[in-house]
């Protein structure tokens, strides 16, 4: 088992402390306001909150380290959290807030009142949730040593936090700009309708948010191998001269920085008697790469 890369949770402490900030501006704006887009962004940050307290929750499980029942250890709790949080809270959060937005759509006494307020609220939301995406985006360069595209290293990495913390802030800001767009069309042509279309594809911005990650929750609880790269790593560290062959070598994450190696390899006879000594050697070897 290995640590390959940082564990990612600083992005998500950043966050927690950003979205705070955030839903409470956003709450003082639905109260004065009505507005069904600045309502769906107040549910955006409650699943955002809940989010990183389920996020926490479970990299604190994840460290719990091994025991008799979880000989392992725990190191998937992150996946089972993230999997919560995927499709609990994104998905159930988004399709409240579409719901919420049709009614407004279709309500003929829906106004949106003090929007100059909103619109100040919506944008000291940008600035703090443009903020906390590039916290997310610097742990990201970080984490990608291999200068893999962002959609690739999402697909790739293992660190569901990261994927959890990445999608919800970019959805965060997308949905703060289509609040934002419907806010300010309403107050200049005074058609409540925009608001309304705002707040619905905010709620269905956060439901296909939803839908992405639980595809790549399901295959990360199931259980993934490591990249290619780190494949090739690891097969590395069997090119020795006591070894004649790797025949095969199995992987499986035990959780984002923990992985599990089998392999079955040819010794040398003359080497035979070496072979828990080697064993060792190879084993601190693929975990310096």
């Amino acid at each position: 088992m290995e640590n390959f890369k940082k564990s990612g949770m600083f992005s998500v402490i950043a966050a927690l402390g950003a979205i705070i900030l955030v839903a409470i501006s956003k709450f003082v704006g639905y109260a004065i306001s009505g507005s069904a887009a600045m309502l769906n962004e107040s549910i955006h940050s409650i699943v955002d909150c809940s989010n990183q307290i389920l996020l926490l929750f479970g990299d604190k499980r994840a460290n719990r380290g091994q025991s008799e029942l979880h000989q392992f250890g725990e190191g998937r709790a992150k996946y089972f959290f993230s999997t919560i949080v995927a499709t609990m809270l994104f998905f159930g959060g988004g399709a409240l807030g579409v719901m919420e937005a049709f009614e407004k759509l279709t309500h003929p006494s829906h106004e949106v009142e003090n929007s100059l307020i909103v619109i100040i609220i919506l944008l000291f939301g940008l600035v703090i949730e443009g903020s906390s995406l590039r916290i997310a985006m610097k742990e990201i360069r970080e984490l990608n040593t291999e200068k893999l595209s962002i959609m690739k290293f999402l697909r790739e990495s293992r660190h569901s936090e990261i994927l959890i913390i990445f999608t919800e802030d970019f959805c965060a800001v997308i949905g703060l700009l289509l609040a934002l767009v419907g806010t300010i069309l309403t107050k200049i042509t005074g058609i409540a309708a925009f608001d309304a279309i705002s707040g619905l594809l905010i709620g269905l911005l956060l439901m296909g948010a939803a839908i992405f990650l639980a595809k790549e929750f399901y295959s990360l609880i199931v259980g993934e191998s490591v990249t290619t790269s780190d494949l090739n790593k690891i097969k590395k560290a069997f090119d020795r001269p006591e070894v004649s062959r790797l025949i095969d070598v199995k992987t499986v994450h035990l959780g984002p920085t923990e992985i599990l190696v089998a392999a079955k390899i040819d010794i040398f006879d003359q080497k035979e008697n070496e072979s828990y000594t080697l064993i060792n050697h190879i084993e601190q070897k693929y975990q310096r790469k």
